[in-house]
């Protein structure tokens, strides 16, 4: 088995990196994670974590999070080409084992990176549960 290292050409590093995202994203919500995402013109997937201490007051918890979400994001390197994405925990998610958290995180990582022709369909399904 090869290891993936988590570069940091692989991160989102600036405000303004998050603030494109955040502005127009394609969501994906569940009980564990709300996972937003965008095109991006550098052919790379970025990620960004927003793991806010209001959901995961214990810093052992929100690091847990943080550590299976990049080993979700190394996994599906090759599947998430294209995109920049920030992943926010939700209050469930610290009473979830990781394997839950990492098949949660593979349901996004899928469902945002379908054919363009899908993403319309996704944002207003999306924006109707809000």
């Amino acid at each position: 088995m090869t290891i993936k290292p988590f570069r940091r050409t692989q991160r989102l590093l600036t405000a303004a990196d998050y603030q494109r995202v955040f502005k127009k994203p394609l969501r994906s919500v569940d009980n564990s994670f709300m996972v937003l995402a965008r095109k991006n013109n550098s052919g790379c997937a970025r990620l960004g974590l927003a793991i806010a201490k209001k959901q995961l007051t214990r810093a052992v918890d929100r690091n847990r999070v943080k550590r299976v979400v990049r080993e979700s994001f190394r996994q599906q390197g090759e599947l998430l080409q294209g995109y920049d994405f920030i992943v926010l925990a939700r209050r469930d998610t610290q009473q979830h084992n990781n394997d839950k958290l990492t098949a949660s995180l593979e349901r996004h990582w899928r469902k945002l990176t379908q054919p363009a022709s899908n993403q319309s369909d996704k944002i207003n399904t999306d924006h109707q549960r809000s």
